[in-house]
């Protein structure tokens, strides 16, 4: 029998999942059954009385960080992460799944049981310092946050990134947090060289469904915030309004123009993607969240993915077709021609990079 119990069906207050979903490699998976008695309703009450769901950090050491990418529809060539699971909860993140190979559960666990890379500045620094290593800017949080709340005290983002300063390497990084303020003194100085930009995450404006789609994740408003500081620094800033979800996310024209007075100067976008368990996940959170509105979303999304949850294509998978992708994708392009997103791009410099002394040079002097 699974070891995971059973959570009724419930918003999970700060939480973006409300059950411990079995995972796809599970040989049990539990769930509520009314067997008439009042048993049912019972349990869920006396669950609703439970203290709040605790985060639980374990530590791993791991012997490779960098990931190749040769996906043909992501722009990056390498990525980067120092954490495994999120604690923001964003219920749409495509990243749940990876919990699976962990033996836990993509939902409540992927938000609450987090794994964190401890030696990865050691490894980061070994690698880069292979004689074979040839440099390409290095993509960091693209699957989860590097700055999510337990970089605060574990702060191995930061660590990477003082071995990517030493290094004079170039990187870029996407986050839904204010923390990446902390490190401007390593961000900004690089920047100036040419070896750094920043994206920030801002899905919508409105703070209610924000906190409902990304309950741990900074407000939009602080989330703009954090735009300014970096531009008035004068780092690279782009803003990411990913994903679209038909009839749920409604305000994309507005968050850009935001982005765009905060001081952004390129932006993105993504519509939403539901791989594996991602989508009863977001079966359960519409449900909960809009139960109105729940089959008017699902039939827009699968709409986009040719009349399923999701399609992997690589030709499709990020922005979809049909006529409500192309209706997403002329309204992005739209805003953004209208507002001077895209016009210039941020070239890296790869040419500045010098291996790590202890690791990448043989001299004795």
């Amino acid at each position: 029998m699974s070891e995971d119990a059973f959570v009724p069906v419930h918003a999970i207050k700060g939480r973006g999942a409300a059950t411990r979903l079995a995972h796809r490699f599970a040989k049990d998976e539990r769930s509520a059954f009314d067997d008439g008695w009042g048993t049912l309703h019972e349990t869920q009450a006396e669950d609703e009385d439970l203290p709040p769901v605790a985060t639980e950090v374990r530590f791993e050491d791991v012997k490779s960080v960098l990931t190749g990418n040769e996906s043909p529809d992501i722009y990056f060539e390498r990525s980067l992460n120092p954490y495994r699971g999120c604690e923001h909860g964003c219920i749409y993140c495509f990243a749940r799944p990876t919990h699976s190979y962990l033996n836990l559960s993509p939902g409540l666990d992927f938000e609450t049981r987090l794994i964190a890379k401890r030696n990865i500045a050691q490894v980061l620094r070994t690698e880069l310092g292979r004689r074979a290593y040839r440099p390409s800017s290095i993509a960091i949080g693209t699957a989860t946050d590097g700055y999510q709340p337990i970089e605060r005290e574990l702060r191995l983002t930061r660590s990477v990134l003082e071995v990517l300063q030493e290094c004079r390497h170039p990187f870029g990084l996407v986050t839904k947090s204010s923390a990446v303020e902390r490190d401007l003194d390593l961000i900004a100085p690089m920047a100036a060289q040419r070896l750094a930009a920043v994206y920030v995450t801002v899905t919508t404006l409105d703070g209610e469904l924000a906190r409902k789609l990304e309950p741990r994740a900074a407000s939009p408003q602080r989330r703009l915030r954090t735009i300014a500081t970096l531009a008035a620094a004068g780092v690279p800033v782009g803003v990411s309004v990913a994903p679209q979800i038909p009839f749920v996310t409604e305000d994309m024209e507005q968050v850009l123009e935001a982005a765009w007075a905060a001081g952004a100067r390129s932006a993105f976008y993504t519509v939403l993607r539901l791989p594996w368990e991602v989508a009863p996940l977001f079966h359960q959170w519409l449900a909960l969240h809009y139960p109105q509105r729940a089959d008017r979303v699902m039939a827009r999304i699968r709409e986009m993915r040719g009349g399923k949850d999701y399609d992997a294509d690589f030709a499709t998978r990020m922005k979809g077709s049909g006529p409500w992708a192309q209706l997403i994708a002329q309204r992005f392009a739209k805003a953004t021609r209208r507002l001077g997103f895209n016009r210039e791009r941020f070239e890296m410099d790869l040419t500045a990079f010098r291996p790590p002394g202890a690791a990448g040079q043989g001299s004795l002097f």
